[in-house]
């Protein structure tokens, strides 16, 4: 069965993307471009999923529920 998840993206000082999977606590890579940050968090995610499956633990996706985000000006 398919499972999906969010992929937070930002953008560092040198220009270089991170992305973060709030879904799976320290799930997280990062690439040069958004097609190299793309591979390389769905690796991760690949990951984190195999661990879960090797440890017989339960990645908690019913605790986090993506609502958005929101730019605030102070």
């Amino acid at each position: 069965m398919a499972r999906k998840f969010h992929v937070l993206i930002e953008q560092d000082e040198d220009g270089g993307y991170i992305g973060k999977v709030p879904e799976i606590q320290g799930c997280l890579s990062q690439g040069d471009t958004l097609d190299e940050l793309m591979k390389n968090i769905k690796e991760a995610i690949e990951l984190c999923l195999e661990v879960e499956q090797k440890e017989k633990t339960k990645i908690n996706e019913g605790n986090i529920t993506f609502v958005g985000i929101q730019e605030i000006t102070i």
